[in-house]
């Protein structure tokens, strides 16, 4: 795919001189992925202000046979967004929420909308949007419908697909579909959203979407409890999701390695129990009504599990500051482990009953591959996504460790796929996982998908070599 001079120069001429980058120095920030770990290539970086000069670029990329590779906050996981050739694509000035309606409790936003203003926009109206992940005061609410992003409160609300009534997507010749419905009943044919929504770009670039929008909790309630297995917590979760039903919002897990990681290096997090154990929870209850119910039922549940052994020590936050320090340890533990280094990443789910069992054998397996590395398990037990990420044994070079990266993927994602699971929960494909897609998917599975591709893309323009392994693509590879 050559980038003619003529279509790079009818690209500047379409978006102006605010909306393209084309010097190396600026360029890097588009074609290198947040932690450094992938490099891409492209000639230039096109910032379109409106759905319009997304469509006219889009028509050039594809006259021209240009590659396109939509970029939004740059928060991705798999290297998805990093270009290998052509343009990149961004949403960084769309940016505009187009209509709030708390009546039909929906809100219409451009793809550039950033997670946490979207949250902010609906809290003043007196109503909730629940998407909520660790990268939301810089990630585009395009790219996690494109990636198609979990967060901690999918155990009630859903992932991003169960919170979009509608979207607008440029498609790879230009064309737009308005698909921007905000209702929620529509049985006419194909649900032509979701086929976007988790597609990372690859059938076409999202720019505008109809978001669900949710009564705003008037209280909210939340503890943190110490047990001594992921057992135990499975056994607190059936409890607390027969007590308190749909007021449980989060329900998050962690192993010792991961709390004791974020107390010892990230400032002002501190253990709220006196003695240690080997598995914590963080839970949370959220209620329409500012009574005690909430608390009540909180509070049963946990007394009853205290005096049944199940768990072996609980603290509910006595304020929202208390609240915050709490959620504060779970924040905490991906940024641990970015900021020490020399970590390898797994973003699985496998069905809930059978969590305890995966991080039990997960964590015998890679220690037996590698003595004294550190499992640092974490994640969303009320939906069965556990992030299992692999630290460096004490001792050994960073470097030296990541090499082992493709290894420890095999093991810890055969486990997963062996489990009735997943070898990417939330994180999505990008290029990371690509080989994944071939050893786990059914050859029926991959040909949908590439026939799907083919239809919508039939020039491959857009994002290629993500997603979707094709034969003889060549794919980029970590640094």
């Amino acid at each position: 795919m050559a980038n003619t001079p003529s279509a790079l120069d009818a690209i500047r001429r379409i978006v102006g001189p605010k909306g393209f980058i084309d010097d190396a120095a600026r360029l890097e920030a588009f074609i290198t992925e947040e932690r450094g770990l992938w490099r891409g290539s492209s000639e230039m970086a096109v910032r379109p202000a409106s759905t319009k000069e997304f469509a006219a670029v889009v028509s050039v990329c594809a006259e021209a046979n240009i590659a396109v590779v939509p970029h939004g906050g740059n928060t991705g996981l798999v290297g998805g967004s990093v270009p290998r050739g052509g343009i990149v694509l961004s949403t960084a000035r769309m940016n505009k929420i187009r209509e709030l309606d708390p009546v039909d409790y929906t809100m219409t936003v451009d793809a550039g909308c950033i997670l946490a203003d979207l949250q902010a926009a609906a809290d003043k109206v007196d109503r909730l949007f629940p998407l909520s992940l660790a990268a939301e005061g810089s990630c585009h609410i395009g790219g996690n419908l494109s990636t198609n992003a979990g967060g901690v409160q999918v155990l009630r609300y859903g992932n991003a697909r169960d919170l979009v009534l509608g979207l607008e997507v440029v498609l790879p010749d230009g064309t737009v579909w308005d698909g921007l419905r905000r209702l929620r009943k529509d049985n006419t044919g194909y649900d032509l959203k979701q086929l976007f929504i988790g597609a990372e770009g690859t059938l076409g670039v999202i720019t505008g979407a109809v978001l669900k929008l949710f009564p705003r909790p008037a209280r909210r309630e939340t503890a943190m409890v110490a047990a001594n297995s992921m057992a135990a917590l499975l056994q607190l979760l059936t409890r607390a999701n027969t007590a308190v039903g749909a007021m449980m919002t989060a329900f998050e897990v962690a192993n010792r390695v991961s709390v004791e990681g974020a107390v010892r290096l990230i400032k002002g997090v501190s253990d709220p129990f006196a003695t240690k154990h080997p598995a914590y929870a963080l839970i949370e209850l959220s209620a329409p009504r500012p009574d005690d119910d909430a608390r009540n039922a909180l509070e049963s549940v946990l007394g009853v599990a205290l005096e049944d052994g199940v768990i072996a020590d609980a603290v509910i936050a006595q304020s929202q500051a208390q609240a915050k320090e709490l959620w504060r340890i779970r924040e905490a533990i991906p940024e641990w482990t970015k900021l020490e280094g020399g970590s390898i990443k797994h973003d699985v789910s496998v069905p809930v009953s059978r969590v305890p069992a995966f991080v039990e054998q997960g964590s015998e397996r890679v220690t037996a591959e590698m003595p004294g590395v550190r499992v640092v398990a974490f994640g969303h037990l009320g939906d069965g996504n556990i992030h299992f990420n692999l630290s460096y044994p004490e001792g050994m070079d960073k470097n030296a460790f990541m090499k082992h990266w493709g290894r420890f993927n095999a093991i810890v994602h055969e486990l997963a796929v062996g489990m009735d699971g997943s070898f990417s929960a939330e994180h999505g494909i990008g290029e990371l996982k690509l080989d994944d897609v071939l050893r786990f998917k059914s050859e029926a599975e991959i040909e949908l998908m590439r026939t799907l591709k083919r239809a919508f893309d039939p020039k491959g323009i857009m994002n290629p070599g993500k997603v979707i392994p094709e034969q003889g693509a060549s794919q980029g590879e970590m640094k």
